[in-house]
């Protein structure tokens, strides 16, 4: 069994490692769009527009309340028959297959980005409103109290929940096999198939997204004592 997960042409241990760097690739740009949908959705809800409270509470519900798999089936499969009929209007009509690797960073960026709202929302409702007006009493502007009150202490409210949208974002991941990305999932099923050692490959697997999770824990810990550095606990 050793020798199926050795490194070179004998084993599978390289294909493995580089589905470990392509999961990790895709989780990070995942949740760095995450970040960006999770922001201008925290924005939209905690705003005066009903018109812009309505679409991002659509979002958030409608993203969190279908299965993971299905918001990436609908954008590999029914993202591709969009963009065929785009180019036909267009005049072309060759085949057009969606990119695997863009498909699903957009794909769980959109789920990672639905939770990513609501925790980026409670944290700056969790902001001190007498810190703002103090920070106006002093005649600081808008973009100024974003920078120095705002932004600061959103994101130390905020990063016990990204923690856990991060795990949630890099777990998602797996689903993307399906689009044939070779990341953990897809490496560990074709290996499987060609040796007929699932237990062995999926169990390697297993491992390898315990080790990710475990150093992700570790990194978002080490992140939390530093931005409660100076604050006072109960």
């Amino acid at each position: 069994m050793l020798d199926l997960l050795a490194f070179g042409s004998s084993g599978w241990g390289d294909e493995l490692l580089g589905g470990a760097a392509m999961t990790l690739a895709v989780a990070v740009a995942s949740f760095l769009l995450g970040l960006v949908f999770g922001s201008a959705g925290a924005a939209a809800k905690l705003s005066y527009s009903l018109f812009l409270r309505g679409v991002a509470e659509v979002y958030t519900t409608v993203v969190r309340g279908i299965p993971e798999l299905l918001v990436i089936y609908l954008l590999f499969f029914g993202g591709g028959n969009m963009l065929q009929a785009v180019a036909g209007v267009f005049g072309y009509e060759g085949f057009i297959q969606p990119n695997a690797f863009t498909v699903g960073v957009v794909a769980v960026g959109l789920i990672s980005g639905a939770y990513s709202t609501e925790v980026i929302r409670g944290a700056v409702q969790s902001v001190p409103f007498g810190q703002i007006e103090a920070a106006r009493a002093c005649g600081m502007g808008r973009w100024l109290i974003l920078v120095r009150i705002l932004a600061p202490q959103t994101l130390r409210f905020a990063l016990p929940g990204l923690g856990n949208v991060w795990q949630l974002t890099l777990k998602d991941t797996s689903l993307i096999s399906v689009t044939a990305l070779a990341e953990i999932m897809r490496m560990a099923h074709i290996a499987s198939g060609s040796t007929r050692q699932p237990f062995l490959f999926y169990g390697t697997a297993a491992v390898l997204y315990l080790l990710l999770t475990t150093l992700s824990t570790l990194v978002f810990e080490r992140a939390e004592r530093h931005a409660m550095r100076g604050v006072r606990r109960a």
